[in-house]
């Protein structure tokens, strides 16, 4: 038995953000010294390496639980199925629900509980929880859903993942560039023919790696220390992506038996350009080639990193046909792929 997606739906808010939007942040270094570049520099600096253009913030009225509301109903709509038949709403977040204009987090009841009320499902027996596996979240919730319908716990599984980082940067951290909101949805179930999930890895890197994202202070020494803000090793996390990823996604195709030719495509977690290229080039190399033209659809110019709902939104973006110059045509084998706070890493390959 496969299991495979049959309802995908994602929700991109409309408030844009500009590169230019950051000209008059105050950056600072680690230890609260003025940074040494203008922000025009820094700026496309960021630009060059990330290939972030523009991020997406979501409305001042709503949180990630409403976010994934939005993208859980276009997901159930897609899948042309009753809300009441799913046995499971899988929620990937790290922050919770956190309100505009506040820093602390909001988890009680679960995203996934909120959610399954605002769809108004009364089934008692649709078990709703949150999972907490950084930025890989989504892709781990959907290798869950698999071991619930394979093991017979479970027909129909709806696996989200929603995130409003824009709440807990720091803005003197030139890093809180890279961050966005956003969310992305799926409905997982049994698979009665050739297409689906074919094979997956997943793995947790505890050691030195443990802390390479982290809850941090701010910059500014004037703000207060006991008031956390998302952190991150940038250098040692790009690190340790171009060692393990490429690995892991070369395990993940043995075990599929399908040769690296038929991939047609790889929807990487769009963290920063330059390392996902970097990761698909030391992937294809480990296989003795390059990676072919247009293999790697990218939404991150747009929307920037939204942690968990990056690879959802971007598959439902490539099956709708909103990226430019990428398609998908049944039968396609496509490999899903992410690594984050954790650190963690997955990978599925999957026939379309």
């Amino acid at each position: 038995m496969k299991i495979k997606i049959t309802g995908i739906g994602s929700y991109i808010p409309e408030k844009k953000i500009n590169n230019t939007d950051f000209s008059e942040h105050v950056f600072l270094n680690e230890d609260g010294s003025p940074f040494a570049y203008p922000n025009e520099v820094v700026i496309n600096k960021f630009k060059g390496i990330t290939g972030i253009e523009e991020r997406r913030y979501a409305e001042d009225h709503y949180t990630a639980s409403d976010l994934a509301f939005f993208a859980s109903q276009k997901a159930i709509e897609n899948a042309g199925i009753d809300p009441e038949t799913l046995d499971y709403i899988i929620f990937a977040h790290n922050f919770g629900d956190v309100k505009f204009g506040t820093s602390q987090s909001d988890i009680i009841p679960s995203l996934a509980t909120r959610v399954k009320h605002k769809l108004q499902i009364k089934n008692p027996k649709c078990v709703a929880y949150d999972i907490l596996f950084g930025c890989p979240g989504w892709i781990e919730g959907v290798l869950q859903a698999n071991a619930f319908i394979k093991s017979g716990m479970a027909k129909k599984c709806l696996v989200i993942g929603a995130e409003t980082l824009s709440r807990v940067v720091d803005a003197h951290d030139r890093d809180s560039m890279i961050y966005s909101d956003g969310a992305g949805a799926s409905v997982i179930e049994a698979s009665d023919d050739e297409t689906g999930m074919l094979s997956y890895e997943s793995a947790t890197y505890a050691a030195e790696e443990a802390n390479f994202l982290f809850f941090g202070k701010s910059y500014n020494p004037d703000l207060d220390p006991d008031t956390k803000y998302i952190k991150m090793y940038g250098r040692k996390i790009y690190e340790f992506a171009l060692s393990q990823v490429p690995a892991a996604m070369k395990s993940c195709l043995d075990q599929s038996g399908i040769a690296i030719e038929d991939v047609k495509k790889i929807l990487i977690h769009q963290a920063n350009e330059k390392m996902d290229e970097a990761i698909i080039h030391r992937f294809y190399k480990l296989h003795g080639q390059t990676p072919p033209k247009n293999i790697m659809p990218m939404s991150i110019h747009e929307l920037g990193n939204s942690s968990v709902a990056t690879v959802p939104t971007l598959f439902d973006l490539l099956i709708r046909g909103q990226i430019e110059n990428q398609e998908i045509h049944k039968g396609d084998v496509v490999i899903f792929a992410s690594v984050g706070a954790g650190m963690n890493i997955n990978a599925f390959v999957y026939r379309y």
